[in-house]
């Protein structure tokens, strides 16, 4: 089944985003996951995020590097949630060019529900899941 991504993000490509080759680092995607993660966030809970009361931590993440992006292409991170459990919520992402379609790098991240003061892993808080699950409009999730 394909990923339905509702939330886009447009993203600014800097100069420094762009390595000796011409193209953008492979590192700086990673930072785009994280715009597109937080632009997610603030669509499911209809503001912005208060980052002080999260209690969710990446666990495993891991790209596939389709395509070369260049300083001049038009590009956006999608988001999507694409399964949530008991204490995780797994993602899918991509960066894709905007005028031309080429997809040019996908993304899976999984997501752990957190206690700091016990370091230990927690049950993701039923109303985050409720409110994924309406925002993708997938009661199964």
């Amino acid at each position: 089944m394909e990923t339905i991504f509702r939330n886009r993000l447009p993203i600014q490509l800097r100069f420094n985003d762009i390595d000796i080759v011409g193209h953008v680092n492979n590192t700086v995607y990673f930072n785009f996951f994280d715009l597109g993660k937080t632009a997610y966030f603030d669509a499911v809970k209809g503001s912005h995020m208060d980052w002080t009361s999260v209690n969710i931590v990446i666990r495993h993440i891991e790209a596939d590097f389709q395509a070369p992006t260049h300083y001049r292409d038009q590009i956006e991170v999608d988001t999507a949630v694409v399964k949530i459990g008991n204490k995780s919520i797994v993602f899918e992402q991509r960066v894709i060019d905007t005028k031309t379609g080429i997809v040019k790098c996908v993304c899976k991240t999984v997501m752990v529900g957190f206690d700091p003061k016990t370091n230990e892993a927690i049950e993701i808080d039923p109303n985050w899941k409720d409110a994924i699950r309406a925002y993708e409009q997938n009661p199964n999730l």
